[in-house]
């Protein structure tokens, strides 16, 4: 699995990629986890607003920061 966090730095993006990386530790899901911070690669994905979190390729959340629960669910859905 592929998680990207769009972030290019303010305090809620570093609280949504510390969130995203303790739900794959505590689940267990193999997936690289990745941080974008350049604002291109971040436009390219058709996302204007950060914190953003993309899964496989497909938009999970914008603009705000996920709780861990969520975050632990969205690989099935």
């Amino acid at each position: 699995m592929d998680i990207k966090v769009l972030r290019p730095g303010c305090a809620k993006c570093k609280q949504t990629e510390k969130i995203v990386r303790e739900a794959v530790a505590e689940s267990g899901i193999d997936a690289r986890v990745e941080k974008v911070e350049d604002i291109m690669k971040i436009a390219g994905y058709g996302v204007f607003g950060t914190p953003a979190v993309i899964i496989d390729g497909r938009v999970k959340s914008v603009g705000s920061v996920p709780e861990k629960e969520e975050v632990k669910a969205w690989p099935g859905k």
